[in-house]
């Protein structure tokens, strides 16, 4: 046993250091030996809403490196919903293990309880490794989760709005560069076709791209050659291809020192989440390459975007209306950018903080 004299200060850096680093509210620790459920949740910011993000299902390397992803992961939700103009908070969780053996009933009710006990500050939706079905799994539990199948009321997948606010993102970054957002006879690179990927595939191909795909699903990548006539790389190889655009639409942290000074496109613009490894040393390297980086947090928020809808009343016309203002404050961040010569992602911060920092002064005056 663990004797704890009084007065004892218990810190643990591993945990309070990121929640420092991030400014994070809370994070709450969720374990169940039965079902071999180990989560975290991660609550960003609260001062727009209710902290909303999806449960990410992955077998981490580390529970360090879980932890460091769900921190980054719910602050980029905090900036998502505020750059988007939807009186949300940002939240995350994730769930730490292989999905195809831990999957069951039974953890996701257990998660659903942990949830349910944060009296509302989160609500979840589905993720990386999680499905519909899971989600109607936790709400069994809890009335804090959207996502849901549409059968039961919910927006169903959100991965055809979330395609759609990052193909937004593109055409707006060609118009700045260009002076046309037309996007036939572009070149594009996209890196990881699943649900989101693949919707933009088809989105390009439909404007006459010329499309390179790369993903570790060898049947996604002979559909979208075979369907959309996609050219197959290897995925390392993607980063070398001299093309107009390149698109992260798999994991985070895809854009470092190596990968930039590798890249020969003109744009970036994908739906990865935290695409830069390190936000100012790799958005400066960017912007000193003279490429266009379209802030991820903020095309990619169509996702967002359509569970938002649903916690509100579904309705995919709506949602889908929604994301295409995508194109809009692209051209806007673009713009901010240059005049105040900074890159793109922190003109992209600069403008969520400032919606924080106008609710938060609103509420105290309240």
């Amino acid at each position: 046993m663990i004797e704890i004299k009084e007065n004892t200060v218990l810190h643990d850096a591993r945990i309070f250091g990121p929640m420092n680093e991030f400014e994070h509210e809370q994070v709450m620790l969720c374990q169940d030996k039965a079902t071999g459920l180990k989560a975290i949740i991660a609550i960003h910011n609260t001062i727009l809403g209710p902290g909303l993000g999806g449960t990410r299902f992955f077998n981490y390397t580390s529970e360090n490196d879980a932890l460091r992803d769900v921190m980054r992961l719910s602050r980029g939700m905090t900036y998502k919903a505020a750059i988007s103009g939807l009186n949300l908070g940002g939240a995350k969780a994730v769930i730490i293990g292989d999905p195809n053996q831990l999957k069951s009933e039974g953890l996701f009710r257990r998660f659903g309880r942990f949830i349910e006990n944060l009296n509302g500050k989160y609500i979840t939706a589905e993720d990386v490794g999680t499905t519909t079905r899971d989600m109607e799994y936790i709400r069994m539990e809890t009335k804090h989760v959207v996502g849901l199948p549409e059968i039961k009321g919910g927006g169903g997948d959100p991965s055809p709005v979330t395609a759609y606010g990052v193909f937004m993102g593109m055409k707006a970054s060609a118009k700045y560069l260009y002076g046309s957002d037309s996007l036939n006879g572009k070149t594009v690179a996209i890196q990881g076709i699943g649900k989101v990927g693949f919707h933009l595939v088809e989105r390009l191909h439909a404007e006459g791209a010329k499309i390179y795909v790369s993903d570790i699903n060898d049947a996604s990548l002979q559909k979208a050659a075979s369907q959309y006539n996609a050219i197959v790389v290897d995925g390392q190889d993607l980063f070398d291809l001299d093309v107009d655009i390149f698109a992260p639409c798999a994991m985070g942290a895809v854009l470092n020192t190596d990968t930039i000074n590798r890249l020969k496109c003109s744009i970036v613009a994908g739906a990865a989440n935290n695409q830069l490894e390190n936000e100012d040393e790799h958005g400066n390297m960017i912007k000193d390459k003279g490429i266009i980086y379209a802030p991820d947090f903020l095309i990619n928020a169509g996702g967002l975007i359509n569970v938002y809808s649903e916690h509100t009343g579904y309705n995919r016309e709506i949602a889908m209306g929604q994301a295409e203002n995508i194109y809009d404050t692209t051209l806007e961040i673009l713009k901010m950018a240059n005049r105040q010569d900074i890159h793109t992602q922190k003109a992209a911060i600069l403008m969520a903080e400032n919606r924080l920092r106008q609710i938060k002064n609103l509420k105290s005056t309240l």
